[in-house]
């Protein structure tokens, strides 16, 4: 009977996921379809990464798709961040000198919403701040994007997809309609599979290369596999296309990441599903897609 019921429940859910995983009618079909672009961290090459102004420059380029990072604070709140120090993007040395290594772990959600996000990046960004993942949310919803939201560092964690899931479902992204707009991943298998056993409607992805030998393992928790584009070509793009995954679905590949025309091209041709890339204009151009 719970067999039955999840069934019926995924099955519903997904009904808005048909563009993002429906299988194509041959391999003809998808070999000529162009790869889907995603903004890693937003448009992280003209705003600074992970904040809301690196996804409002996608929208304003004119892209759905969005990346970013999640990481939990030491009172634990969940921000968006990719380091798990705030040192390389944020003024944290100047606002908190004696605190190094300066991890995110070692600071409340109140500290680091006082630290400069902006000015590492450009002087015209000063001011910008970390964002939580409640606000990262809201600003996607606002901008009607896409999100691929990446689970980061995991292991320092306990328990960080159970929260992330909260927050999400909090924030109105895991009914059906949110569904075929969201992808949480992870280079964790094993956060990758607790977000699909705590939520299996869920579409999942896993970061990184996995053997074709261990494909069919991943299979059962995982809806993409993404990796480096430089592990790639033709013949693993096509092994892990032969797989179908958990819902029961040929598995798909968004590749990371992609900055420049020929590169773009060249991972294009291989044939997978997506491309996440810095510079998604570029990447855009070079395709011709939309």
């Amino acid at each position: 009977m719970y067999a039955r019921v999840v069934a019926a429940t995924v099955a519903a859910a997904l009904g808005t996921a048909a563009a993002l995983l429906s299988p194509t009618s041959d391999a003809r079909a998808r070999e000529i379809c162009v790869p889907t672009v995603i903004a890693h961290r937003g448009a992280s090459a003209y705003a600074p990464e992970n904040t809301l102004a690196a996804i409002d420059k996608a929208a304003q380029l004119g892209f759905s798709w969005v990346e970013n990072d999640v990481q939990r604070t030491k009172d634990g709140e969940l921000v968006v961040l990719h380091d798990d120090s705030l040192q390389r993007t944020t003024d944290v040395e100047q606002v908190f000198p004696g605190r190094a290594p300066w991890r995110v772990r070692d600071f409340t959600a109140a500290e680091i919403a006082r630290l400069d996000a902006g000015s590492w990046f450009s002087p015209a960004y000063a001011g910008v701040r970390v964002p939580t993942l409640e606000q990262y949310v809201r600003r996607v919803e606002h901008n009607h994007e896409k999100l691929l939201l990446e689970i980061k560092n995991p292991e320092l964690y306990p328990g960080i997809e159970q929260q992330t899931l909260k927050v999400l479902g909090n924030e109105g992204w895991l009914d059906r309609r949110h569904l075929g707009r969201l992808v949480v991943q992870s280079f964790s298998a094993d956060s990758v599979r607790t977000v699909h056993e705590l939520k299996p409607a869920v579409i999942t992805g896993y970061l990184g290369t996995p053997t074709v030998a261990q494909l069919h393992r991943f299979a059962r928790f995982t809806d993409l596999v993404n990796p480096s584009y430089g592990s790639l070509s033709r013949w693993y793009v096509a092994a892990v296309h032969a797989f179908e995954g958990p819902h029961g679905r040929p598995l798909r590949m968004f590749a990371w990441t992609v900055d420049d025309a020929a590169t773009a091209r060249k991972a294009a041709g291989y044939g997978i599903d997506g491309i996440i890339t810095n510079k998604p204009d570029v990447v855009r151009a070079a395709l011709g897609s939309h």
